[in-house]
């Protein structure tokens, strides 16, 4: 219950935050806005009182009050970037909250002080709008939790024994992916329980049962009351469920008619009034849930939610059927047999591998999407603190990659926005004088290419300042070559480097000089690529480039002597056998090659990782061209093994204490059971480049 009340109210808060941004931008709260909102926080008000996060509770009614008031009085005169102020703070309050309990600790912090502010700015919202502050609008008890029972006969009272009692059925369908079903109906029990006189449901053993929550699922909750509602406030009742889908409604003559009412205590019971059977009452003030849908295509269970954890086991245990395959198909025992039934098969193997690789990696692809709004909360906060004014373009957020990826580049696109607008942007009147809007652009775009997603993030604002980058840079003693041979984005490249920054003093939001360290660290952990490009006076442009997935990849297999090497495909840009002629050295006694009027650097990887038995002679081996980063380098091995779906792995810990593991990003399992370490090109690059 702990892990769905998380899971559900992280969904909430991401709706609320964006939300409230939106309506901010657009300087109106719309009817649907603020229903959306005012129900958002109805639902973690209620599922928090239920989990006994009081403080949690009470802050989400605090806020709720606000916009029941904005949906029940429309009022005229509204503050949306205070109303928007207080959404946010309370989503942060919360946000934190649910992360303790996260973790395993308790959520203790006091949300009083928040009330205390939401309550007056309250008062005054409705001063403001000519009604009286002290009049509170009147809203539907929330039920109470109590202990669990199967049924509930109370005692007659005199008064109610001369009342007419009606006969109810119902049976209840719940939203699919809503989860806690035998909790949800277990609310219902308890919203009826001082209104009914006697009452019975299925399944029996709502909360004993493990099996009761699949039956729900299935059949719906059915319940049999008496009571002296009528019936329409009887179905009004049940029609307040959250997360309802439907209701199935109607009044009996005898409860008879109720295949679980306890045959002991059958017997006929007089009713006046009897209505048909009400057909399909659609939920009318249904909540917004997790993924909300309004086609009956993605409902009738089309869509399911499943664990992050589930997903890596499928991945892994996919990985390990590559490698199985491997193994099989390019068994050494099989070599010089001609077995064309077997070959035969094993292509069909590699298809159905294929395949199932394929929708195994398209289930764990999640769209930008959610990643990048967050970024609008960045800026938004921002924009007020340092009276700048700057507005956030997205473009390309349905991309999608993979699961791991996404859970990675959070941080560093919090820090390069946050970059863009504190360095980038300038303040209104300084854009003004320079013949700019005053409102400075953001933009955050993403898109595919190749097995690559590309994300750049470009500003409209002053560019990085070269000199002043060269002068700390000079300082902090960073240059590996003579400064005149250095290129521009060489230069701006130094704005990654641990502990640099061109600001003078410590901001809330930068001058410590770990923001783009941070943001280089990640993208390398994904084996990315980031650079930055910048114009003076005219913006500048962060480029991220990611692979798609990390787990399985096509590579290229190499040798030298003994050892195995694999080569991402997507690296490489060409491979052949070179000339001796075509191959020089440079000043600084680096081996070059030229290739059709351009030289190239080359790297052997036997003197690298000091193979024994690898060929020597330039013209006997193989050079692979790789390109990484608009750099090209050559690796001379000794031949090609063949190309290879591979299973990335991490190269052990004790490896890298006792060998030189620069270069490397990773290992696989070849075919022949030998390992394969797999290269890392712009590591190599750097080196030689360097």
């Amino acid at each position: 219950m702990m892990e769905m009340f998380i899971y559900e109210t992280r969904q909430f808060l991401e709706q609320l935050e964006q939300l409230a941004l939106a309506s901010e931008q657009s300087g109106n709260f719309s009817e649907e806005a603020v229903n959306e909102i005012f129900r958002a926080m109805h639902t973690i008000k209620g599922s928090a009182a239920m989990m006994m996060v009081n403080e949690v509770s009470a802050l989400a009614h605090s806020v709720e009050d606000i916009f029941y008031y904005i949906r029940e009085k429309h009022p005229k005169v509204i503050d949306c970037s205070t109303i928007t102020d207080f959404t946010l703070g309370a989503v942060d309050f919360i946000r934190t909250e649910t992360d303790k309990l996260d973790e395993g600790e308790k959520a203790d912090a006091d949300s009083g002080e928040i009330r205390e502010q939401v309550k007056m700015f309250l008062r005054l919202f409705k001063e403001a709008n000519g009604d009286n502050p002290d009049v509170e609008l009147k809203k539907a008890k929330p039920a109470v939790v109590k202990e669990p029972q199967q049924y509930y006969i109370p005692a007659v009272k005199a008064e109610e024994a001369e009342k007419e009692k009606h006969i109810y059925a119902a049976v209840v369908f719940f939203d699919d992916g809503c989860e806690m079903e035998e909790v949800r109906a277990y609310a219902i029990l308890n919203s009826l329980t001082d209104k009914v006189t006697e009452m019975h449901y299925q399944p029996e053993k709502l909360l004993e049962d493990v099996q009761s929550t699949a039956t729900i699922r299935q059949n719906g909750f059915k319940l049999c009351f008496v009571t002296d509602m009528d019936i329409e406030t009887a179905r009004k009742l049940l029609e307040r469920t959250i997360f309802l889908t439907k209701l199935e409604f109607k009044e009996l003559r005898d409860v008879s008619e109720c295949e679980f009412w306890p045959v002991a205590v059958q017997g006929p019971l007089a009713v006046v009034s009897v209505e048909p059977i009400k057909p399909v009452v659609e939920a009318a003030n249904r909540p917004v849930g997790l993924e909300r849908q309004e086609h009956h295509d993605l409902h009738d269970g089309q869509m399911i939610s499943v664990r992050v954890d589930k997903l890596d086991r499928l991945m892994d245990l996919v990985g390990e059927l590559v490698i199985a395959e491997a193994m099989v198909t390019q068994n050494p025992d099989l070599r010089g047999l001609e077995l064309d039934n077997f070959l035969k098969a094993a292509r069909q193997l590699q298809k159905i591998d294929g395949e199932l690789q394929d929708s195994v990696m398209a289930i764990r692809m999640v769209p930008l999407e959610a990643t990048f709004h967050k970024m609008n909360r960045i800026v938004r906060d921002m924009t007020k603190s340092l009276g700048k004014k700057v507005r956030l373009v997205l473009a390309g957020e349905s991309t999608e990659v993979d699961k791991n990826i996404i859970e990675h580049i959070s941080d560093p696109l919090m820090h390069i926005v946050r970059n863009s607008v504190d360095h980038g942007i300038e303040m209104p009147e300084v854009r003004k004088a320079a013949g700019k809007a005053e409102e400075g652009i953001v933009r955050l775009t993403a898109e595919n290419e190749g097995s690559e997603v590309i994300i750049r993030i470009m500003d409209d604002g002053a560019g990085l300042n070269r000199d002043k980058i060269l002068e700390r840079a000079r300082a902090n003693h960073l240059f590996t070559n003579p400064e005149a041979e250095l290129t521009d984005r060489e230069i701006y490249s130094f704005i990654f480097a641990p502990g640099f920054s061109t600001n003078e003093k410590i901001t809330e939001f930068s001058g410590r000089g770990v923001g783009m360290d941070v943001v280089l660290q990640n993208i390398k952990a994904l084996s990315g690529t980031v650079s930055v490009d910048s114009t003076p006076g005219q913006g500048s442009v962060t480029t991220l480039r990611i692979p798609l997935t990390l787990a399985i990849i096509r590579g290229m297999s190499i040798a030298a002597g003994q050892a195995r090497y694999t080569i991402p495909i997507t690296s490489i840009r060409q491979s052949f056998r070179p000339e001796a002629k075509d191959v020089f050295q440079n000043p600084d006694g680096g081996e070059m090659i030229m290739v059709r009027g351009e030289c190239y650097p080359i790297v052997r990887l036997y003197e690298v990782y000091h193979v024994q038995d690898a060929v020597r002679d330039i013209d006997k081996g193989i050079l692979v061209l790789v390109e990484t980063d608009k750099k090209i380098l050559g690796i001379f091995a000794d031949c090609l093994l063949g190309v290879q779906e591979i299973v990335v792995k991490p190269v052990p810990a004790f490896i890298q204490k006792i060998s030189n593991t620069h270069g490397i990003t990773g290992c696989t399992l070849l075919g022949d059971g030998s390992i394969s370490l797999i290269l890392d090109a712009q590591s190599l690059s750097s080196q030689i480049y360097s």
